[in-house]
């Protein structure tokens, strides 16, 4: 019986071997026919020198030239309105239309009294005029003739006082038809007709912009501002030199700036919790492209054109660190290098430092390049 187990088991442990033996057989017949990876192919190409401009970059909010709050100034029930929401209306143009029956009878009221006043001062100089050349005959007495100056005085001043009424009438009812106070983009009615307004306050009807010209307010930081300031002071720092600075302005979507306007304003200081100053660019805007809320891109030249070395801007790497970009060495090893950013111009970018003109920087095939490994390079005319 235990001649037959130890058998077993020794039949067992040649099975078993036999099984590695042809594991570690299958093992090196795959492995000599694996394929072997091919070098990763990237494109290559040197820095290209190129004169670029230095310009400071920011984002900033459109403003609207104007912007009015259209409210009731009188009180009545609102009877008509005479524009269609989110449209484009010309100064002077009536849009709203308040109870007017009320201040047209008033108006009418303080004309009547201004020309029953007239008369009744008409009537009491003639009066005093009489009295004087009665006077003079000993005809009355020089009590009559100064009551009668009085009365003349007093008339002259009722005539006055409601003249001032007729103007105050003519004012209220002016204030019963909205005009548009000049041209603009008008919102939607905040009111509907029949709606009792400025009942015992000034209700707000509707808002209205002015869209061209318009507004781009932006905030540059401390060394960005000084930056600005030494081109202004370079040009004579005068209001006129810094009203004429070009600024550029690009909307979220675009990749280059299409719009351009004048430096408006700058802030007579900087914000202390912020550590930014304030300024604000003028830009035409016949087409209305620009609209108020939006977020633009800004830049402003600091510096005339300077020959850069550039690549392309899609070359540009960046990481927790920094920028950088991928070099290939002599012997067809990625190299990481740091370098230092300059100005973009028409997709290129500027490299202040960390490349030399002659190295051969990764354009193209990024993904395929890791620092460290090899790569095979293909050139192309430059960078």
């Amino acid at each position: 019986m235990e001649q037959a187990q130890k058998e077993k088991w020794i039949k067992i442990a040649k099975i078993g071997l036999l099984l590695l033996v042809v594991i570690d057989l299958y093992t090196r017949f795959i492995s000599n026919r694996a394929p072997t990876l091919p070098t990763p192919v990237v494109m290559v190409a040197k820095p290209l020198k190129l004169p670029i401009t230095e310009y400071i970059t920011q984002t900033g909010n459109i403003v609207s030239f104007n912007s009015v709050d259209l409210v009731a100034r009188v009180e009545g029930y609102l009877d008509a309105i005479h524009f269609v929401d989110g449209t484009f209306v010309k100064k002077g143009k009536n849009l709203f239309i308040i109870e007017q029956e009320p201040y047209l009878e008033k108006l009418r009221e303080a004309r009547a009294t201004v020309t029953a006043q007239k008369a009744i001062q008409t009537y009491d100089k003639t009066e005093y005029e009489r009295q004087k050349r009665m006077f003079k005959e000993n005809a009355t007495s020089l009590n009559n003739v100064q009551k009668w100056f009085a009365k003349s005085q007093e008339s002259e001043a009722e005539v006055a006082k409601a003249v001032a009424n007729e103007a105050i009438a003519a004012i209220n009812y002016s204030y019963t038809e909205v005009n548009a106070p000049f041209d603009g983009r008008i919102g939607r009615h905040m009111i509907d007709v029949g709606n009792l307004v400025g009942n015992g306050a000034a209700t707000i009807l509707a808002t209205i912009n002015q869209l061209d010209p318009i507004y781009i307010y932006f905030n540059l930081n401390e060394i960005d501002f000084i930056k600005l300031r030494a081109v202004a002071k370079a040009n004579g720092a005068s209001e006129k030199v810094i009203r004429q600075i070009p600024v550029q302005v690009g909307l979220q979507n675009e990749s280059g700036y299409q719009y351009e306007g004048k430096l408006d304003f700058v802030n007579t200081g900087l914000n202390a919790s912020t550590g930014t100053m304030q300024f604000r660019a003028l830009l035409p805007n016949k087409d209305y492209s620009l609209l108020p809320g939006l977020f633009v891109q800004i830049r402003v030249a600091i510096s005339d054109p300077a020959p850069q070395l550039t690549v392309p801007d899609t070359a540009v790497q960046y990481d927790q660190i920094g920028s950088y970009l991928l070099v290939v060495d002599p012997q067809n090893k990625v190299n990481l290098q740091r370098v230092v950013l300059g100005g973009l111009e028409k997709g290129r970018r500027a490299i202040l430092q960390g490349i030399k003109p002659e190295e051969q920087i990764i354009v193209g095939g990024l993904q395929n390049a890791t620092p460290g490994n090899l790569v095979a390079p293909q050139s192309e005319k430059n960078a």
